[in-house]
């Protein structure tokens, strides 16, 4: 982590298609990549959500690529980021594959 960057947590929701893409496996990589930490999941309205914590940087790095790239098959259509929050200690210690 950079000197004097600090850690921030966002939550965010991924529309098109995004699931049955290997979309959360492509996250978890690129997430891990960048030394996030959190998770994501698929909803059951089709979309994938999440939470990412790390520096203010690789969360920005992460946000462009989960609203332009994602999986290869993936079509994004739409990413909504929100709850974003300054914090003091990351809450996991991995990035992770929720069921």
């Amino acid at each position: 982590m950079a000197e004097g960057e600090s850690l921030i947590s966002l939550d965010f929701e991924v529309f098109g298609k995004v699931q049955g893409v290997f979309f959360r496996k492509y996250t978890q990589a690129e997430g891990t990549r960048l030394g996030l930490v959190g998770w994501v999941q698929n909803t059951d309205t089709g979309t994938v959500c999440g939470q990412l914590q790390g520096t203010v940087t690789r969360v920005r790095e992460m946000q462009e690529w989960l609203k332009k790239k994602g999986s290869p098959k993936s079509k994004i259509t739409k990413s909504l980021f929100q709850h974003e929050r300054e914090i003091q200690v990351l809450d996991y210690s991995a990035f992770s594959i929720r069921k």
